[in-house]
């Protein structure tokens, strides 16, 4: 068996009874849960557990919602002794990876991440901003959309390089309709816009990413015990004033994700571990490759399949 990865997701795979049946069986993931709600002061476990999903889908509840989810299923994966080579996680979910690799704190992550939801939030009015995912369009071409849409409309960027054949771009709304149009003129698929509060990872963040610095100097960083891979350049960071510069980075930077899978392959990675709610990174990853093997983990079941598989393959303990 090759190296392995645990991957992270991002803003958008929150569902209403995220980890419920597992703290209901699992004390490591209990404990994770009621430590968030500590730390927040306020019940992120009633959210998560009841909802109402549109109180949960707001981007400052949906990340440390995302991020303890994670962090709680990894402590049940930990103790059976599966263990990773290297961790990336998708925008947020770098936190998660971070957390992972020994870097931050639970405590100190999921309160980041709870200011990090309000600061994207109060960066641009609603309704200002938008994001668009694109799909059979290669990246210079709509890379050359996006430039002709700025200087017309407004700004719109790359925003998150998923996998081959899926590009999201993100901006002002005028800027991301205009570049929508551009690209299916210039042999787009389809363009499918997004329910999102803002537009991330674009260039209208850059407000948010100051007060995100202020917050992050706040906290204890240190130097990871294995690898991360960056989303900003899709490369391994591993010191803790780096780690501070790339999460700034990332708010206004696209996430290199197809780049990011494309580098843990070639460091030998060829089991790759999604830890959290749903499998849309699965997904991604089958898309940059196929040979590679792709484990979700975000249930009691999915818990139970992978804990056995490890165990076939000689590396869980459980």
């Amino acid at each position: 068996m090759g190296k392995i990865a645990f991957v992270f997701p991002g803003q958008g795979s929150q569902t209403v009874g995220m980890a419920k049946e597992l703290s209901n069986e699992h004390k490591e993931v209990k404990a994770v849960v009621e430590s968030a709600d500590k730390k927040l002061g306020y019940s992120l476990s009633k959210l998560m557990f009841e909802g109402p999903q549109e109180e949960l889908t707001l981007t400052y509840n949906a990340q440390p919602a995302l991020l303890t989810s994670s962090i709680s299923i990894l402590q049940v994966l930990e103790k059976a002794g599966i263990k990773a080579d290297f961790a990336a996680g998708h925008s947020l979910g770098e936190y998660s990876a971070l957390v992972a690799a020994g870097a931050i704190s639970f405590e100190d992550a999921v309160y980041t991440v709870h200011m990090r939801g309000k600061y994207m939030e109060e960066a641009i009015p609603a309704g200002e901003g938008s994001m668009a995912a694109v799909l059979g369009l290669e990246e210079s071409l709509l890379q050359q959309a996006c430039l002709e849409a700025t200087e017309e409309s407004g700004p719109v960027q790359l925003a998150n390089l998923n996998c081959p054949g899926q590009i999201v771009i993100s901006g002002s709304a005028n800027g991301v309709a205009v570049a929508s149009e551009k690209a299916k003129e210039k042999g787009a698929k389809r363009v499918i816009p997004l329910v999102v509060s803002g537009p991330f990872h674009s260039s209208l963040m850059e407000p948010a990413a100051s007060k995100l610095k202020d917050t992050l100097s706040t906290i204890k960083i240190i130097d990871t015990s294995i690898p991360v891979i960056a989303n900003v350049n899709a490369d391994i960071m591993t010191g803790a004033n780096e780690i501070t510069n790339k999460l700034v980075e990332q708010l206004y930077s696209p996430v290199r994700w197809e780049q990011s899978v494309e580098k843990m392959i070639d460091l030998g990675v060829d089991t790759f571990v999604e830890i959290g709610p749903g499998k849309v990174l699965s997904g991604l990853i089958k898309k940059v490759n196929r040979k590679v093997t792709t484990i979700p983990v975000y249930d009691i079941e999915t818990l139970e399949k992978a804990i056995e598989y490890f165990k076939e393959e000689g590396i869980s303990n459980a």
